[in-house]
């Protein structure tokens, strides 16, 4: 495998450029979708690296359960300086199971108690809480069990809709219904975890943040007919609200720059969803990306198959 083993670590880096380019020339779905793709792709490659690495590293240590053959010289010369990074590995392995785990129940720990503060509640999609706290988010349905086919909420408190006009409300409704029918949560969720399997993917986790935001942006002007509208009803929830309970949740005054989503309200409408010319910058950032991960697949499948082999013609399997 030589030093190609290591290359799914930081070929994240390639996506560094896309970030911020796709946010300032991509149409936001397209935006949100592309980055969320790039950023599991990488993760995945980045941790089937680390995998590959505590394979090496456990088979030095006395008493595993592994096959004597594993750590055999043909196996640990496959690695460079196999004694330190296999070592390593088992650690920064630990610490990504660890901090994905603690995500993922902190995700589900936020849905069910703001699931069990709507117990009661009238079964319509909007849900207006008597709380002295401005807030709005969108709540995902689903579940486990008989709760798995129920719809998402609008959850607002009655002191966020209290410091807006009426055609600033159907502006915030319009915002949080985009965010239940993009399924944002999903995304956020998932460039969060692969943020927490390599911290070099979170420039794409603050991105796709921002890219979710823009997208409702968008869908709530293209329902109000307004963009004026929308930009001040951000503007003004921005102002009072908290956001919503947990990042991998969406809310009006959610992630990204409010200023930059106002001046881009103001602005024309973004282009429809195509994908830019090479010879652009966008576009070449984009393809920068998408080579990157291309690269850190093949280099995660050229070491997995290479371990593979030294390892069944030490064991004889």
């Amino acid at each position: 495998m030589g030093v190609f083993v290591f290359l799914p670590l930081v070929l994240p880096l390639t996506a560094v450029p896309v970030a911020r380019l796709a946010e300032q020339h991509l149409h936001p779905r397209l935006a949100t979708r592309f980055l969320t793709a790039l950023a599991v792709v990488l993760a995945v490659c980045s941790t089937l690296c680390l995998g590959l690495l505590v394979v090496v590293g456990t088979a030095q240590l006395p008493g595993n359960p592994l096959p004597d053959g594993w750590s055999d010289p043909e196996v640990r010369d496959a690695v460079p300086y196999d004694e330190v990074a296999g070592k390593a590995a088992i650690a920064a392995l630990v610490a990504v199971a660890a901090a994905c785990a603690a995500t993922g129940r902190r995700h589900r720990r936020v849905r069910r108690r703001a699931w069990s503060a709507l117990e009661g509640m009238p079964e319509r999609q909007l849900v207006v809480l008597p709380d002295g706290t401005p807030y709005a988010y969108a709540l995902p349905g689903g579940g486990r069990g008989r709760d798995r086919d129920r719809a998402g909420r609008i959850v607002v408190s009655s002191a966020l809709l209290d410091c807006l006009n009426s055609r600033e409300r159907t502006a915030l409704f319009a915002h949080e219904r985009a965010h239940l029918t993009g399924r944002h949560h999903r995304s956020l969720l998932a460039v969060r975890l692969a943020a927490r399997a390599n911290p070099l993917l979170r420039p794409l986790q603050a991105a796709v943040a921002y890219t979710t935001e823009r997208w409702a942006d968008e869908e709530a002007a293209r329902t109000t007919g307004s963009r004026t509208l929308v930009a001040r009803a951000i503007g003004k929830a921005a102002l009072v609200s908290r956001g919503a309970p947990t990042p991998t949740l969406a809310g009006i005054a959610g992630a990204g720059p409010v200023p930059r989503r106002v001046a881009a309200l103001l602005a024309p409408a973004p282009a429809a969803m195509t994908w830019p010319s090479v010879f652009t910058r966008a576009g070449l950032a984009i393809w920068t990306a998408a080579a990157g991960t291309l690269g850190s697949a093949l280099s995660s499948a050229n070491a997995t198959v290479t371990l593979f082999l030294a390892l069944k013609a030490s064991t004889n399997l």
